[in-house]
């Protein structure tokens, strides 16, 4: 197979920062991406339906800027709202009534960037939490315990037996997304649990394992949150990707942030992927041979698990060498200075 084509796929996790940055990137995501699930952790966060609807402006504004009426017209960005523990139930729910808000994102207090408003109380939030299990409204989930005595390693697999776990118990009937899985551990968890149940994976994920982030030295440019783990957990993440199952979608966690940031006495997590995430998950398929499951993962599980109608349009892959540049702007973008072996047309 030299040329895949499928339908436009969506992006179920992306950070899209804003200011200057949102400029930057928001194209990017566009030209890959019918629709996107936008982060909300921003300074000040976004905690409000009107919030959203302000920030959604500005996305729209950066992606016309960049790629002109035609990109901004085809591309969708979906709103979050960062769940704290002061947040308005009622505000949610009209948000969501009024299309401008599509999910909550649950952040536990300092488990990743610009997470400190995060919740530190799981029964602080259970009005909200009541809330969008009645409405059906999806609730997506960093999963890690932020407690500092677990080792890094383990805060997914203990996140998910300590809160996750209990959380679903307690609500039976929410609608949960446990974003950019790391582990063979929620990889079992997900697939065997309820049908509420979905999960995110990352290209880099995908490719990496923490070996990455000490080749030839410290490597920034491979430090996200959560981090990469051992290779058995990749292969893991790589077998639940591409083996067709609903309840596994894309979602990058593309993370910018530039290379000051990155190179600093305490270093950003996050990994840009961006501009290659469509070239870097084919690779995987390719690899896995599983290119006839690729569109499945990529355009049809996330929208069905969200319940909204499939995109319309194709975007067509070919067999073509590429070399990522190492540098786009200010950013480093995942891939720099490697060859994939497949190009977006």
């Amino acid at each position: 197979m030299n040329t895949l084509t499928i339908r436009r796929p969506d992006d179920w996790h992306v950070h899209l920062r804003d200011g200057a940055l949102l400029q930057t990137v928001a194209p990017a995501t566009a030209r890959q991406f019918g629709r996107a699930i936008v982060m909300p952790n921003l300074r000040p966060p976004i905690t409000t339906a009107a919030a959203a609807r302000d920030y959604r402006e500005r996305i729209q504004a950066a992606v016309h800027a960049g790629g002109g009426e035609a990109l901004a017209a085809a591309f969708t960005p979906l709103m979050t709202a960062y769940l704290t523990e002061t947040l308005d139930p009622a505000d949610l729910e009209l948000g969501h009534c009024q299309g401008v808000l599509t999910a909550v994102k649950l952040y536990p207090a300092g488990a990743t960037t610009n997470s400190d408003a995060g919740v530190r109380d799981l029964g602080a939030i259970t009005p909200v939490l009541e809330a969008l299990e009645r409405i059906g409204m999806p609730l997506l989930i960093h999963g890690e315990v932020t407690d500092s005595a677990i080792d890094i390693f383990d805060r997914e697999a203990v996140f998910i037996e300590r809160v996750l776990d209990p959380l679903l118990r307690r609500h039976p009937g929410l609608k949960v997304v446990l974003e950019h899985i790391t582990t063979s551990d929620a990889v079992d968890f997900v697939r065997t649990g309820p049908a509420n149940l979905a999960a995110t994976i990352t290209p880099h994920h995908l490719h990496i394992n923490r070996n990455a982030l000490f080749a030839g030295g410290l490597r920034p440019d491979m430090y996200c949150l959560p981090v990469a783990k051992r290779e058995l957990h990749r292969l893991a993440l790589r077998a639940a990707a591409t083996s067709g199952n609903p309840k596994f979608f894309l979602g990058t966690d593309s993370a910018p942030h530039e290379r000051h940031a990155k190179e600093s006495a305490c270093g950003c997590a996050g990994i840009y992927n961006a501009p290659f995430a469509l070239e870097s998950y084919a690779a995987v398929f390719d690899a896995e041979n599983a290119l006839d499951r690729f569109e499945a993962f990529a355009s049809e599980h996330g929208p069905r698990f969200y319940g909204l109608p499939l995109n319309d349009g194709t975007v067509t892959l070919e067999r073509t060498p590429q070399t990522v540049p190492e540098h786009i702007d200010a950013l480093v973008p995942f891939h720099a200075g490697e060859t994939l072996n497949w190009q977006l047309v």
